[in-house]
């Protein structure tokens, strides 16, 4: 049974379909409302799992006006879910405003957890360290992101890093130098 007045942060799987939990396709499946990063993606997402839940957009450019929305959603008693593209909403990913303006005006927020790129990269790593730093993504600009880089070189941790497939070459580019 769902929660009326609470925001859901649900994680979505970040390849494979699939990877989603049984828990986070219930509350998909029974949220009144659905926001969503970018709909279209979300609604084939939804379809594929035969979930047919109202939707609505949150993404970086809409955040704030999205916000206000999702509060008079909560205020009249509806319960929400805030999904992402991949991953986790809030973790390299818009969402974050949401759930800190959400929390202030004393809704629950309740994480379900799922599929997290950084995790499944360093599990298959083979590295031995326990210790890890995940950073997000690095600056697109070249000197900031040298310049964040000679920052972190002296942490002794694995660093995990996210980045858009069209920089990653100058990225490693950068990391080698």
């Amino acid at each position: 049974m769902l929660k009326k007045n609470a925001l859901y942060v649900v994680a979505t799987p970040i390849g494979n379909l699939n990877d989603i939990s049984l828990r986070a396709l219930d509350v998909l499946a029974h949220v009144d409302v659905v926001a969503a990063e970018h709909t279209q993606n979300s609604r084939n997402f939804l379809s594929k799992h035969g979930i047919k839940s109202q939707l609505i957009h949150v993404h970086q450019h809409n955040e704030r006006a999205s916000t206000d929305t999702i509060l008079s959603l909560l205020n009249d008693g509806r319960s929400v879910a805030l999904i992402t593209d991949a991953g986790t909403p809030c973790v390299s990913d818009p969402g974050a405003l949401v759930v800190q303006q959400v929390r202030a005006q004393g809704y629950t927020v309740i994480p379900i957890p799922g599929a997290n790129a950084a995790i499944c990269a360093l599990s298959a790593s083979g590295f031995t360290d326990p210790h890890f730093l995940f950073y997000g993504f690095l600056p697109a600009r070249t000197s900031l992101r040298k310049s964040e880089l000679t920052a972190l070189k002296s942490l002794p941790y694995t660093l995990i890093f996210h980045e858009a497939p069209h920089r990653i070459i100058e990225c490693i580019t950068d990391m080698l130098s």
